[in-house]
C-alpha cells in the first residue's frame, strides 16, 4: 500500500491497519477495515460455531449456565478490546485474535488436549494454538480460490505465539514455511496479541470462580483467603453484609476484573516506555513480553489460580469427567487408526499426503463434545448400527 496512513488515536507501536503485513492469498480489497474483515470471517466459520458445544471446564450438557468454549471466547474478546482501547492499541485486532484463539481446541477442554497430545507424541505433537492456526490456514475451506480464511499476518502471528500458563505452542510448532515466517518475525506477537494473552487469563480466572461457586466447589470463606478476591469483595460486603454469595458474586467479580485490567494497563505502559518501543517490530523483538501483570499482581493471581486448581480443576467430579473424556478420545483415535475408512471421505483422502495420525487428529480436534460422544456410541454400542 502506498503512503500508509497511521490511524488517529493509536500509539505508534500499535498495529495500524494500513501498515499491516497483508495476507497469504491475493484478494480484492475488502469493503471493511482489515481486522473487521478478519473478525467477520472468523465469526462465520464452522469452527467458531462448534465452540458452542465444546467444554470449558464443565461438560457442556451438565447445565445451561456453565461456560462453554464459546462463551469463554466472547468474554476474552470483551476483556481484550477493553484493555487494548486503554493502551491505544488496535481494539479490532485484539478482539479478532481473541475471537480466534481457541478455534483449534478439541472437545472436552484440557482433558481432550492432553489426550491428543499423548496420542500425537510420535507424529508431530498436538497443541491447540498450533491447531488454531491450522484451522484458519487450512482446515476451514469456505472459499474456492484457496484453503483457509486468509486472515491478516498479525492475527495469524498472534495465534501461533499465544502464551499463557496453559498454552505452550512451542511444544508442537509445525515446520511449514508459512508458520516459520510467522515465528521468524520475532519471539513475541504484536501488543494486540499480547493483550489477548492476558485477557484469556483474566477471563478464565473470573468465570471459573463463578462456575465453581455455582457447583458448590468453592466457598466464600475459601475465596476470602486470597488477597485478589478479598480486596474486591470487602467494599461490596460492607454494603451488603447479609447477602448470599450468589447475590453479590457478580459485583465482586466485576471489581476483580477492573483491578486486573487496571494493573495490566499500568504495567504495560511502564514496560513499553522502559523498552523504548516505537514500532511493532520493536515489540516483536523486545527482551520480554510488554503486556503482562505486575509482579505484585502476578503473586496475587497465582494464589487465586492455585485455589482454582485445588478446588475446581482437581475436584473429583471434574477429574472423573476428564478421565472419561480422555478414554473416549483414545478409543476413537484407535478405531480410526485400525480402520481409516471410518472417517468421512474428505478426511480419508488426505491420509496418503498427510498420514493417518495427523488427519485423524484434525478430525477429532474439530469435534464437539456432543458429536464425539455420538460417534463413540455409533462405533462401540453393540445395539447401534447407524
Amino acid at each position: 500500500m502506498n503512503n500508509p496512513t497511521p490511524e488517529p488515536g493509536l500509539a505508534p507501536y500499535a498495529v495500524h491497519a494500513a501498515m499491516a503485513r497483508g495476507r497469504r492469498h491475493s484478494e480484492p480489497p475488502p469493503n471493511d477495515p482489515p481486522f473487521e474483515f478478519d473478525r467477520r470471517r472468523i465469526l462465520h466459520s464452522a469452527a467458531f460455531r462448534r465452540l458452542m458445544q465444546k467444554t470449558q471446564v464443565f461438560i457442556s450438557h451438565e447445565g445451561d449456565h456453565f461456560r462453554t468454549r464459546l462463551t469463554h471466547t466472547l468474554e476474552v474478546v470483551a476483556h481484550a478490546q477493553r484493555i487494548a482501547g486503554r493502551l491505544r492499541l488496535s481494539a479490532p485486532l485484539a478482539g479478532a485474535v481473541a475471537l480466534a484463539h481457541d478455534l483449534g481446541h478439541p472437545p472436552f477442554g484440557h482433558a481432550g488436549e492432553k489426550a491428543l497430545a499423548e496420542l500425537m507424541t510420535s507424529h508431530g505433537g498436538f497443541e491447540h494454538n498450533v491447531q488454531s492456526l491450522r484451522v484458519v490456514d487450512y482446515l476451514e475451506h469456505p472459499y474456492p480460490a484457496f484453503r483457509g480464511l486468509n486472515l491478516s499476518f498479525e492475527l495469524r502471528e498472534s495465534l501461533i505465539k499465544h502464551s499463557t500458563p496453559y498454552d505452550r505452542p512451542e511444544s508442537a510448532a509445525p515446520a511449514d514455511a508459512a508458520t516459520r515466517e510467522l515465528l521468524d518475525s520475532g519471539p513475541f506477537p504484536p501488543l494486540e496479541g499480547q493483550v489477548a494473552n492476558v485477557a484469556d487469563q483474566i477471563a478464565y480466572s473470573i468465570h471459573d470462580v463463578e462456575d465453581g461457586l455455582m457447583q458448590s466447589m468453592l466457598s466464600e470463606e475459601a475465596l476470602m483467603s486470597c488477597a485478589l478476591w478479598r480486596e474486591a469483595a470487602e467494599p461490596v460486603r460492607r454494603q451488603h453484609p447479609q447477602a448470599q454469595i450468589a447475590a453479590v458474586r457478580r459485583p465482586i467479580l466485576d471489581g476483580l476484573a477492573d483491578a486486573l485490567a487496571a494493573d495490566v494497563v499500568a504495567e504495560g505502559n511502564a514496560r513499553i516506555a522502559a523498552a523504548g518501543a516505537k514500532t511493532v517490530d520493536d515489540v516483536r523483538r523486545a527482551a520480554g513480553p510488554l503486556i503482562d501483570f505486575s509482579s505484585a499482581m502476578q503473586t496475587k493471581l497465582s494464589e487465586f489460580q492455585d485455589l482454582l486448581r485445588r478446588a475446581v480443576y482437581r475436584h473429583h467430579h471434574v477429574v472423573r469427567m476428564d478421565a472419561k473424556a480422555r478414554r473416549l478420545i483414545r478409543e476413537l483415535f484407535a478405531a480410526y487408526i485400525a480402520e481409516p475408512r471410518l472417517l468421512p471421505p474428505r478426511y480419508a483422502e488426505r491420509i496418503t499426503e498427510q498420514g493417518a495420525p495427523r488427519v485423524i487428529c484434525d478430525y477429532i480436534a474439530g469435534m464437539t463434545d456432543r458429536y464425539c460422544r455420538t460417534e463413540c456410541a455409533r462405533l462401540f454400542d453393540p445395539e447401534r448400527f447407524d
